[in-house]
């Protein structure tokens, strides 16, 4: 049976490392396909409580489970040089005998500020990832590099420990120039909306590559009290256009967080134990078109969520993508 590739999303802001490392086998034992993780230097909010360093939660990862791994999203542009990021990647990828790809994106000021650094505008913050990225790749080379870009210069730096093939580099867009970006730089393609519009430009731009979109749920033995995770911790995903992008710390994602109600939370994800309504919530990644979905889980019920998803909810969205792609063919 064809269809997606159904993979599980670990929350760095969520939950501690071992507990990441926990998730990701049990989601290997599970059945899932792949593993996408965030990379934050903050949580949105106090409330989730955590934020590791996902280098060494991905090291960690490496040593218990066989899974493909992607960063959903790291930033190469501040925090991170594209000199180290790549080093980061390079290393990942030896370590996941290249089951790593570095998913990228031009990030938000909640973790790229801690420098102190000037937060620039989108538009110059493209050109950076752009830049960046081309500095990551000629360093996979395993040559030296000397580079004096508009935004980057670098030195006589050279990768030593390299995987035998480049990591992939996938680009997250959530507007038409960052999706049209994602299409000329991106080996693929990664959001978490099911904006058909925006896939499509992805897909005219980019040649037709292939391309991933990430979901929460809050698995939980009632509706109530998935609700009431998802809404303690994650509000902050209900603040509409650029906030998340601007604002600087977890406190002001909480201050900004108190407009949004809970039931525009309830009305946007999952909560609860019916699994016809997870099953549900893939309905609209599938018949986009998506080659990979992710879903991740809030709240303290992973172990048994990730359990009954295996169990009963990737057999029917496997299932249901396996009938449109009959109905596609005929």
């Amino acid at each position: 049976m064809t269809g997606p590739t159904i993979g599980y999303f670990l929350s760095s802001e969520e939950y501690a490392p071992a507990q990441l490392v926990e998730q990701a086998a049990l989601a290997e034992e599970a059945g899932f396909d792949a593993l996408w993780i965030s990379d934050h230097f903050h949580p949105w909010n106090d409330e989730q409580g955590q934020s590791a360093f996902v280098w060494s939660t991905i090291g960690a990862i490496s040593q218990v489970c066989k899974l493909p791994v992607t960063t959903a999203v790291t930033c190469p542009i501040m925090r991170l040089s594209p000199v180290i990021t790549a080093q980061a990647a390079a290393t990942s990828a030896v370590l996941l005998d290249g089951r790593f790809r570095l998913g990228v994106g031009t990030g938000e000021a909640l973790n790229e500020h801690v420098h102190g650094h000037y937060w620039p505008g989108a538009d110059v913050r493209r050109e950076m990832l752009a830049e960046s990225v081309e500095v990551m790749r000629r360093l996979w080379s395993g040559e030296v590099v000397d580079h004096r870009g508009e935004h980057y210069t670098v030195d006589n730096a050279r990768i030593y420990t390299l995987p035998e093939q480049p990591p992939e580099v996938w680009v997250s867009g959530f507007g038409p120039a960052a999706t049209r970006l994602a299409g000329e730089i991106g080996d693929g393609y990664i959001t978490t909306s099911a904006d058909t519009e925006l896939l499509g430009l992805f897909r005219e731009t980019s040649g037709g590559k292939p391309a991933a979109a990430g979901f929460k749920a809050a698995f939980a033995p009632t509706e109530e009290e998935g609700l009431d995770h998802a809404h303690r911790l994650w509000s902050t995903s209900g603040l509409p256009g650029e906030l998340a992008q601007i604002l600087p710390t977890p406190r002001h994602f909480e201050q900004a967080a108190q407009l949004v109600t809970k039931e525009a939370t309830r009305s946007s994800l999952v909560c609860g134990p019916d699994i016809d309504r997870h099953i549900e919530s893939f309905g609209e990644y599938v018949d986009a078109g998506f080659e990979e979905i992710y879903v991740a889980d809030i709240g303290p019920h992973y172990s048994e969520m990730i359990k009954r998803f295996g169990a009963e909810v990737l057999p029917a969205v496997r299932e249901r993508a396996a009938r449109r792609e009959e109905v596609s063919a005929r």
